[in-house]
């Protein structure tokens, strides 16, 4: 009888040891590396979510010269305490790499984080200026680009990821490209760097110089699109079409813009210091603008611009999937002024 009330015994503790392990599994909080976005889509996601350091603030310009504006737009940078500058080519029109990598270093630091792809004003030394981006790359820490650097590349820093571009500038297999590195990456916040433009997608007299290809992959891989080439400030509303210029329906809002897989905006941040120009298309000059109704925000010489930089920080009030920005110019002027909410496993149900 002793035996079997042990047996006994032994098979109640198994049992129990079961049940409590099973509750405690249960309780157990998901991965650090889970998202849970129940109430986005439904579905708990497993894949890998990285964010960028809390309040990443990055500066995006293009078409920069080597003036006193120019000058001032890197002092503007540095005032503004960004942590990196993102830059959507032509830089010094002087064919000089020398005297650009200097004016940036005695400005902003000979280690300062500065990220660029090739401009059209930059082919006829672009060795040189590769050869100094690649010098500034290795000197910063925690940055890590692959490819060939401006014309086909990705880098990550600081957990921002972002592709720099040549298409219509130099280079081949810029869509597929792009398509590749952001099916990749694991970042929540991704960016997509070139230079020229769609005439559709500035509001000068540019023409088209890289295909719909490259817009619409970086659409599709839920990345935001910083251009240059024409010398004002635009910005979009969030589009589900570029080439068609097709607000999404459900997030139409002027200055409350989102980002996921599918739907995105656009900006030319021209205003690098070499001269601003007229708004030509999508009259009136002032909101609400013509066109579709795609333009957020226009600054150029019809509402009397100066030379300025768009800043955007990632990361932003304690949330990895919001970014706050404003472009600012060197009067001081901030013309707008935006938010963006990051949906990185796909729009909220509506």
């Amino acid at each position: 009888m002793n035996l079997v009330l042990v047996a006994i015994l032994i098979i109640i503790l198994t049992v129990s040891v079961i049940f409590v392990t099973t509750l405690s599994f249960d309780d157990t909080p998901l991965p650090t590396d889970v998202i849970d976005d129940s109430e986005v889509t439904g579905v708990v996601s497993t894949v890998s979510i990285i964010p960028t350091t809390q309040n990443l603030k990055a500066a995006f310009i293009g078409d920069q010269g080597s003036g006193n504006d120019a000058d001032s737009v890197l002092h503007l940078i540095f005032s503004e305490n960004a942590d990196m500058v993102l830059h959507q080519g032509d830089f010094d029109y002087s064919d000089n790499p020398d005297l650009w990598d200097d004016k940036i270093s005695l400005i902003l630091g000979e280690d300062y984080p500065y990220f660029a792809s090739i401009g059209n004003h930059d082919v006829v030394s672009w060795d040189g200026y590769q050869e100094k981006l690649s010098e500034r790359l290795s000197r910063v820490t925690g940055a890590d680009c692959s490819g060939d650097l401006g014309i086909n590349s990705s880098c990550n820093y600081m957990g921002l990821f972002f592709v720099l571009s040549g298409v219509g500038t130099m280079g081949n297999n810029h869509a597929s490209f792009i398509e590749n590195e952001l099916s990749q990456t694991d970042s929540i916040w991704k960016i997509c760097s070139w230079h020229k433009n769609m005439k559709s997608m500035q509001l000068g007299k540019k023409n088209d110089s890289t295909g719909w290809d490259v817009y619409e992959q970086c659409r599709l891989g839920g990345a935001i699109i910083a251009t240059g080439h024409e010398h004002s400030y635009t910005r979009t509303k969030s589009l589900s079409n570029i080439q068609n210029q097709i607000v999404h329906s459900d997030y139409s809002d002027q200055n409350n813009l989102v980002v996921t897989p599918g739907t995105t905006f656009v900006f030319v941040s021209g205003l690098g210091g070499a001269s601003v120009r007229d708004q030509n298309r999508c009259l009136p000059d002032t909101y609400p603008y013509g066109c579709n109704g795609e333009w957020a925000s226009i600054y150029s010489s019809n509402q009397d611009a100066s030379p300025g930089a768009l800043f955007c920080t990632f990361f932003a009030d304690d949330n990895p999937t919001k970014a706050s920005c404003y472009f600012k110019d060197i009067a001081g002027n901030i013309p707008d002024t935006f938010s963006i909410t990051n949906f990185p496993n796909g729009l909220p149900e509506k």
